[in-house]
């Protein structure tokens, strides 16, 4: 552990992957509890897929309302202290969902879950807005691609990790003992993250956010897509097991998030190298074939295999189109723009969830991932025009 840690050039690699693994650690506050909410409402408070959809998804809508608050704090206060705010919000939002369980009425206890989920929404948006922020300061503008690929591994390697321990939890003590420990492992990522070095804010004129969000919109648009394969992976998987009498209902995301950090470890240098938009487009093949893998699925190793592939295909979207984004902005207004960037996604993994789960109540469980096909489908076509209006804009140079 690195005590008094400095930013020259060799240390800072160092530590980005040391703030990383803060970060796996703390964003298992969002993955265990992203399963076992979805089941704690549809099956100990006999509340239905809907508002199963509902309780996980209101996290992400909370993400989205406060992308821009993260994005100037990151800006003007530094990548730092946005994120060790955010590390305190995941663990008051533990606290919150340690309460739900003592709640006399079922009602009672999914208003005191939603409140705690908006809280984890918005510990989300500061740390991962403040990482990414943090990152690049540390490693330079010209490594942006292998800054949020390695910040990717840790999310998501946390989620291949943190829904079968989630779920394991849950089987031996209930919705608390989830709680319990997602207020306890932020506090730990916390503990490792605040002897590192700050890196001061960059000066400068700002821009209104409205003329940054213009500007990346489009490579918002791309990411959008992506992450509606992920939210419904997430939010709807285990429970489609479960239906179905399948075993290895925790594996979904363990496999999803298993080839995620693979193809990142694999391809992290390929959008510093080849470009966004060449990359996206590939990515976004799989992971509409994966989609259309769990539409179709007949069994479980199917719907396995379709999880796998989704995430070697989201694995590399948001790297790819946010090394666009910090080529398109100036220093001073990263902060500002990744978080705008990522609230695209956030809006995917938000409105998810419970529009899902209504098509779900009519419709089954299958069209859940129909819905993930057709969204990979538009990402492909918006990738393909990226990619050919960059070789366009080549030839012409």
């Amino acid at each position: 552990m690195p005590s008094t840690p400095t930013t020259e050039q060799d240390s800072a690699p160092r530590l980005l992957v040391w703030l990383a693994v803060a970060l796996f650690l703390s964003y298992l506050a969002v993955a265990m509890s992203m399963p076992t909410t979805s089941v704690y409402v549809a099956m100990s408070l006999h509340m239905g897929n809907a508002l199963a959809g509902l309780a996980v998804g209101v996290a992400f809508v909370s993400t989205i309302l406060t992308r821009g608050f993260a994005g100037r704090l990151a800006d003007h206060k530094g990548g730092k202290r946005c994120m060790l705010l955010g590390l305190a919000f995941y663990a008051a939002s533990g606290v919150l969902a340690l309460m739900v369980a003592w709640l006399a009425t079922p009602w009672a206890a999914f208003a005191m879950l939603m409140i705690a989920r908006l809280m984890l929404g918005l510990g989300e948006s500061l740390t991962v807005v403040g990482l990414l922020a943090w990152g690049i300061g540390l490693m330079g503008h010209q490594r942006s691609g292998r800054v949020l690929s390695i910040v990717g591994m840790g999310m998501y390697g946390s989620l291949a990790a943190g829904s079968p321990v989630g779920l394991a939890l849950y089987d031996q003590g209930g919705y608390p003992l989830v709680a319990l420990a997602c207020m306890v492992v932020p506090l730990l990522g916390f503990a490792m993250a605040a002897p590192v070095v700050a890196v001061p804010p960059h000066g400068g004129e700002r821009q209104p956010v409205s003329r940054i969000i213009n500007r990346i919109s489009d490579l918002g648009l791309v990411v959008f897509f992506q992450g509606i394969g992920f939210a419904a992976i997430g939010a709807f998987m285990p429970l489609m097991f479960l239906h179905r009498h399948w075993p290895h209902a925790a594996m979904g995301l363990t496999f999803f998030g298993a080839a995620f950090v693979l193809v990142r470890v694999l391809c992290s240098h390929l959008p510093d190298k080849l470009g966004g938009a060449r990359v996206a487009f590939v990515s976004m093949m799989a992971e509409t074939c994966g989609q259309i893998l769990l539409w179709q699925a007949s069994g479980p190793t199917v719907a396995l295999a379709g999880a796998f592939l989704t995430g070697c295909g989201c694995s590399m979207i948001f790297p790819s189109m946010g090394v666009e984004v910090v080529r398109r902005v100036s220093p001073q207004m990263r902060g500002t723009a990744m978080g705008g960037f990522a609230a695209f996604q956030d809006l995917a993994y938000g409105a998810t969830g419970p529009l899902t789960g209504l098509l779900a109540e009519w419709a089954g469980d299958s069209a859940i991932f129909m819905v993930g096909s057709l969204a990979g489908f538009g990402g492909l076509l918006l990738s393909a025009r990226l990619a050919w209006h960059k070789r366009a804009a080549a030839t012409a140079d």
